[in-house]
Parts: structure tokens; C-alpha cells; sequence
């Protein structure tokens, strides 16, 4: 990461203009030393509090200027230097020469990501850690949570982070958790947060099963999952999609995660994602912990001024809830809007994954099963009618394509076009669907970041039946979206990330090329890949758009919130394979440098 440093230099003088600088390692920073005198009769009278100078893209119809700005956190001009000097006032101006540095652009949006989720259960529970077996998880990662939240007086035990591919094939039963823990609910989800392993008094707090091992639930008795039973007849412990959100309901979720916990892991969330390059974040599932206690915490921050980034933020709304009560809920939640944060979407999963066999697909997989849908098409547009009647945009995971076929005709038929209803990741589309997501103002959020594979993934996914034949190599598209028109965005899916690139950069490499840094793999998918320019603008104005604040934010024009990047990477130009070594020098939110601070 390059240093910026600033310093004060010598002076050269014109009878109209003058122009100071130093060549110091990183940003150059010079003050000018005109008078007001000298720049009567432009607005330029008062001056500006920022100029920056340098090959900048404004993801404004891919125009690439040489300086703009900058008067109390707003752009105020955008053109060329010769222009922008003229904002330059002895004693008030700093100014930013970021010539040949790399490349000035407009603050990056992560259109869906689970950092409240992932950062909460740091305080909250334990992390698994990559590459983990179920050998050690069962000696070492359990019983060392247990005794964290033995002592800390917890009432549960909560983790996260195993991965499937590691722990399918020994994957452990509840009794083998009963034998570390048989007295506090235990409940650790996957990596992707759609699974879970728990033990048996966290079944029965549930109401699953009962303590002398009476089955009260089974297979797929909680809508939208499934409990996996053991050749006993009884659940194993292995919980998927929505039988683990219903059992996670039962925790003590208020004393899992309070409001003093949400309002201490937020400052290190923003200090993350404005390291990373992203001013604009919206959060996936702000009541993970069926509480509203993140919403309040952000609120809070925001009103003391200590928020230097637009936050939006998403309630859930399960499968097996009332959804009558949900919807209120969700509506709700808007009183806990402030000027940075936006608590306007519900996100719903309509389906599960593809590549493990739980995506609403067309054909079937294989061996002839059908993924899990969770809402019939009639509930959904019932659902989306209301929530847009509300003010409230529909959120919804789906990657299998006949799910998205769903959700399109429920947001056509119970949406309102100018709510932006967002789709989000995407496995697979149907040609049909791409016009009618183009014609109704539908809003993606792309899973491009897993656009790449290593080689021989294909072959395996084909040999073990893991996708619908013929989709083993179609995956996330990109590039359609822009061919029709379609506002679509990126995201991270962080902490749900599968080793692919959290950071905006990574992502880009990704959309740009199919191909993952340090990946054994080739280009994947090409037909989908997009130009640099179209990245960049997924990542900026697109998410402003799908965040309803195209007007104030998302690009470099006059009148917008200066919220910019100053990236050590040219990525416009660099070589492609370097695009994922990019990273901000510096982070500005209207107007202020707040990363490094």
C-alpha cells in the first residue's frame, strides 16, 4: 500500500494562475498560493476545499477526465486541469496531483454481502477456519467454543465457517456433538450460512424432536428444508437451508447479539470495506439474530456523524414464517433510516445452490431430484405487491433458472417497475428472461465472482451429477445483462465467498477475464466476460442505482457526493492479469479522506 504523504514546497507564480507541487512517494499534495483577487468572477471566488488532479473515470458514459472539485463534500467542478485550477485559493485549497499514480475513480458499491453476519460472530460465536476436517472440528474448533461460551456465561454455542466439501463425507451426527456438549444449544453453519450442525438439545429447544428422542419434525416438515434423518429414524443433525434458519430462531438471539455488540462491530465493518475501495454497502441479512439491533446501531452511529459510508440494509423474511407479520416487520424496519442508512429491501431465498443439488433448476439434476423452491409463484407476487405498496424492494437470492423464471413473473405481476426489484446471484438464466428483467426494471446483483473454475471442475461437477446436464460450464453470466439493458451490479456474498476474491478488484479481474488469480484454470464461460469499463461501472453507478442514490453518489459529476478512490493500479490500462493486485491508496467520502485515516 503506498503511503500518502503531504507536504508544503516552493512556489511558482503567473500573472493569473499559479501552480505548486512537490513529487513526494505516492500522492503528491501541493497547496496553492493565489489570491481570491486572481480568480474574481468564477464561482471559483470562495474556492474549492479539494482539487484532484489526474487520469480520472467518472462512470459517466465511460468519460475519463483530467481533474475535478471538490467544495464541502461535493463535486463542484469536472473537466479538464486548466479548468480546475481555477478553484485553487492560497491557504484553503489542498490538491491532489495523482498524475501517473494510477487511476481516480468513483467510490465502489457491494451490492449484497453479509459483513454484519460474519463480523457479529466474532463476538458472538466461533469461526471455523478453512480446510477444517470433521476430525477437527469434533477434538480442537468444538470443544474450544465450548469453553468460550462456558466462560463468558453464554447460553448457546454458535459458530460458522465449515465448508461442505470437506465434512461430507464424515459428517458429524448430533451425538458426536452431544458427547462435547449436552447442555447448551449448539448450532455451527456452514460457510455459505445454508446449512448447519447442531446437537440434540438444540433440536428439542426447536421443537424437532424431544429429549427421549420422540421425532416431532422430519425431512421436509419445515418448509423451504430439509432435516437430514439417520438410518434410526431419528434427525442426525445435519440441518439444510431453511430447517437451519427455523432451528437458529430458537436461540436467544437477544443475548447472542446485543445492541452494544452491533454498535462495536460496525466502525471495524467500515473500516473493511473503505480499505477495500466501497463507500456504498448493502447488507444481506441485517436481522440475522431476529433482532433489530444492527439497524439501531447503525442508526445511532450515523446521527453522531461517525458513518463514512451509505449503508442499505436488508430483513429477512424466511419460508416458514407468518408472512403477514413478516411484512410488517419489514416495513418497520424504515424507521431506522437516516441519511446514510437505508433499511429499504427484504431478502428472501427462493431457492438454494446449484452445485450442491438445492437449486430450483430446469432440467432436473441427474438422478432425477428437483432443488428446493422455497415459495410458489402465487406468495411471491402476493409478497411483492405489498412490500412495494410499503416502500419496500424485493431482495431475492436465486441461481436456479427456473427459479429466476419465478420471481420474474411474481415481480411482473406484483411489482411496481420504479421499486427496482433486485435478483440476486443468478447461476442460470433463461434467453427468455434476460428481455423481460430489461423490460421491468429488474435489478441484479451478480455472482460473477465465482465466474472461474480450476480445471477439471467441469468434468467433475459432469461425473458427479452436480448440475442439470448441460450446465456444468454455464454459470454466472455478466455480459448478457449488459447486452439487454439490465441495471446489474457486483458483490462480494462475503463471509459466503468459497475462496474467490471479497474486494473489488478481484472481482473485476474475475468479470474481465474468467479467470481467478493463482487458479490452475482457463478462461471460463468467455462468452460472458465484460470490458474493464462495464466492471467499473457495475461496481459504482450501477449499485448507486440499484441503492436508489444514482443522483447523489455512484460517479464523478458536479453536484454528486465526492466519494472517490485514488487506486494504485491503473486498472483501466494495467495489465489484465493485475487488475486483482489493485488496491485504494486512498478512500474519500464526501469530500474527506477516511481510509487510511
Amino acid at each position: 500500500m503506498k503511503k500518502i504523504m503531504r507536504s508544503t514546497f516552493g512556489r511558482l507564480f503567473n500573472k493569473n494562475w499559479m501552480l505548486a507541487a512537490i513529487l513526494i512517494c505516492g500522492v503528491s499534495v501541493f497547496t496553492a498560493c493565489t489570491s481570491n483577487k486572481d480568480n474574481a468572477g468564477t464561482d471559483e471566488k470562495s474556492g474549492a476545499d479539494l482539487v484532484v488532479i489526474g487520469k480520472i473515470f467518472t462512470s459517466e458514459n465511460n468519460q475519463v477526465v483530467e481533474a475535478f472539485a471538490v467544495k464541502d463534500g461535493k463535486y463542484v467542478y469536472v473537466g479538464d486541469k486548466k479548468g480546475a485550477e481555477q478553484y485553487i485559493v492560497n491557504g484553503k485549497t489542498e490538491v491532489v496531483d495523482y498524475t501517473g499514480k494510477g487511476l481516480v475513480m468513483p467510490g465502489c458499491g457491494n451490492g449484497h454481502a453479509h459483513y454484519s453476519m460474519a463480523y457479529a460472530l466474532r463476538v458472538a460465536g466461533t469461526t471455523v477456519g478453512g480446510n477444517a476436517s470433521p476430525e477437527k472440528f469434533l477434538t480442537e474448533i468444538l470443544p474450544a467454543a465450548v469453553k468460550k461460551a462456558k466462560e463468558a456465561g453464554a447460553t448457546s454455542v454458535f459458530g460458522f465457517g465449515w465448508r461442505l466439501l470437506d465434512f461430507q463425507d464424515n459428517m458429524p451426527t448430533r451425538q458426536q456433538i452431544d458427547a462435547i456438549c449436552s447442555d447448551l444449544p449448539v448450532y455451527f453453519a456452514d460457510d455459505e450460512g445454508h446449512k448447519a450442525l447442531v446437537n440434540t438439545v438444540m433440536l428439542v429447544k426447536a421443537g424437532i424432536m424431544k429429549e427421549d428422542g420422540t421425532v416431532l419434525k422430519k425431512d421436509k416438515d419445515i418448509r423451504g428444508g430439509e432435516i437430514v434423518m439417520g438410518a434410526d429414524g431419528t434427525p442426525t443433525g445435519y440441518l439444510k437451508e431453511q430447517a437451519g434458519t427455523f432451528t437458529r430462531s430458537h436461540l436467544d438471539n437477544e443475548s447472542l447479539f446485543t445492541i452494544d455488540m452491533a454498535s462495536g462491530i460496525i466502525p471495524e465493518i467500515e473500516q473493511r470495506l473503505l480499505a477495500e475501495g466501497y463507500t456504498m454497502y448493502v447488507d444481506g441479512w441485517g436481522n440475522y439474530f431476529f433482532n433489530t439491533n444492527f439497524y439501531k446501531a447503525a442508526q445511532q452511529m450515523d446521527k453522531a456523524g461517525d458513518l463514512h459510508m451509505v449503508l442499505g440494509l436488508s430483513y429477512e423474511i424466511e419460508s416458514w414464517t407468518d408472512v403477514d407479520a413478516a411484512l410488517k416487520n419489514a416495513a418497520d424496519v424504515k424507521k431506522y433510516a437516516s441519511t446514510r442508512v437505508k433499511p429499504y429491501w427484504i431478502k428472501l431465498f427462493m431457492d438454494g445452490t446449484v452445485e450442491t443439488g438445492t437449486g430450483f433448476v430446469e432440467p432436473l439434476y441427474p438422478d432425477g431430484h428437483q432443488g428446493l423452491a422455497n415459495w410458489e409463484e402465487e406468495e411471491l407476487t402476493e409478497m411483492t405487491r405489498k412490500a412495494n405498496a410499503d416502500g419496500v424492494t424485493m431482495h431475492v437470492h436465486v441461481m436456479g433458472n427456473k427459479g429466476v423464471t419465478r420471481i420474474v413473473n411474481a415481480f411482473i405481476k406484483g411489482g411496481k417497475d420504479e421499486m427496482r426489484n433486485t435478483l440476486v446471484h443468478l447461476r442460470n438464466v433463461d434467453d427468455a428472461d434476460y428481455k423481460r428483467m430489461a423490460e421491468h426494471n429488474i435489478n441484479i446483483t451478480s455472482g460473477v465472482l465465482w465466474h472461474h473454475a480450476p480445471d477439471g471442475l467441469v468434468e467433475m461437477m459432469r461425473e458427479k451429477g452436480a448440475t442439470p446436464v448441460g450446465m456444468e460450464d454455464k454459470s454466472y453470466p455478466m455480459k448478457s445483462y449488459f447486452d439487454h439493458g439490465i441495471n446489474v451490479t457486483t458483490h462480494s456474498d462475503y463471509p459466503a465467498t468459497s475462496g474467490s476474491p471479497d474486494d473489488p478488484f478481484g472481482i473485476m479481474e474475475i468479470a474481465v477475464t474468467g479467470v481467478m488469480a493463482g487458479e490452475n484454470g482457463a478462461p471460463y464461460w468467455t462468452e460472458e466476460l465484460v470490458t474493464r469499463e462495464q466492471a467499473i461501472n457495475a461496481m459504482t453507478i450501477n449499485i448507486a442505482k440499484q441503492m436508489f442514490i444514482e443522483d447523489e453518489r455512484g460517479s464523478i459529476k458536479t453536484g454528486k457526493y465526492a466519494d472517490f478512490l485514488l487506486v494504485d493500479k491503473d486498472v483501466l490500462s494495467c495489465p489484465v492479469m493485475e487488475i486483482h493486485a489493485a488496491k485504494p491508496a486512498a478512500t474519500y467520502f464526501e469530500g474527506k479522506k477516511v481510509f487510511p485515516m
